[in-house]
């Protein structure tokens, strides 16, 4: 299993910010390893709600399905799966006197021959987590 996170503060509202970040096609907007994601299903934002996403990582496609398992005031939590690994993205939100500040935990769990591989790939994961801290800061500050 590989863990990183990050917190950044933004100016932003947190009822947007959460706004926001309910909808995992936005990952596009500040994900580095992004190439598209894609809602699957319609209806609201809300819990069950399912995208597909094709990330780029060490140059290389993979591709994930995921659904929103929560989305409350102070959380919105993504699952996404498929047959070498399980990704749960995790923003914790809390607002304050100067905006809103986000806790972003990605967790990673690797099945089969692909557990031998996590701990290689930490630095890559810790990279790839300093790369978002900008793009979503920018994102959500566009929010206004």
């Amino acid at each position: 299993m590989v863990q990183v996170e990050r917190t950044l503060t933004v100016r932003t509202p947190v009822e947007r910010v959460a706004a926001y970040l309910a909808d995992f096609a936005h990952t596009e907007e500040w994900d580095p390893g992004t190439v598209k994601c894609t809602r699957t299903d319609e209806g609201p934002l809300a819990v069950g709600a399912r995208w597909h996403n094709v990330s780029e990582f060490r140059g290389r496609e993979t591709e994930l399905d995921y659904s929103l398992t929560r989305r409350d005031a102070g959380r919105v939590t993504f699952v996404g799966k498929n047959k070498t690994a399980t990704s749960t993205d995790d923003f914790g939100l809390s607002a304050g006197p100067d905006g809103t500040t986000v806790r972003y935990r990605a967790t990673i769990e690797f099945h089969g021959w692909a557990k031998v591989a996590g701990p290689f790939l930490k630095r890559e994961f810790e990279r790839l987590g300093d790369e978002v801290v900008p793009k979503l800061t920018k994102a959500l500050e566009n929010l206004g």
